[in-house]
């Protein structure tokens, strides 16, 4: 069982950064990927981006650019620094472990609770 706690969420002005954190309960993290989904109300749940367990990283092509996922394995933690947000970047950030490498919700296992972000004009 992994469990993954999300932060660093909040109200942000657009063109403005945040940072969130994903933090992971397993010894096995390294061994993990991670995703970041996210969720607008109304909408489905969609693929932000993962890395791999050797940090290869696939972004889609909305966040391209302007966000950067990263993992610190010695603290169980994966980081997502979103830059230059958007009003369109509204939603629900979740986090998510998996063994695939796969880019669609089925495929990872643990979830986190998410934390809200939301742009403003």
């Amino acid at each position: 069982q992994v469990q993954l706690v999300e932060s660093g969420g909040g109200l942000v002005q657009a063109g403005g950064s945040l940072r969130l954190s994903c933090a992971a309960s397993t010894r096995t993290f390294s061994n993990y990927v991670i995703g970041w989904f996210r969720q607008a109300p109304g909408k489905e749940r969609e693929f932000v981006v993962r890395i791999s367990s050797s940090s290869t990283t696939v972004y889609a092509d909305s966040v391209k650019d302007r966000f950067t996922i990263s993992r610190d394995n010695a603290k169980n933690t994966v980081y997502l620094q979103m830059n230059s947000l958007k009003l369109g970047d509204t939603a629900v950030y979740y986090c998510a472990a998996g063994r695939s490498l796969r880019t669609t919700p089925e495929y990872y296992a643990y979830w986190g609770q998410g934390t809200q972000v939301t742009v403003s004009s």
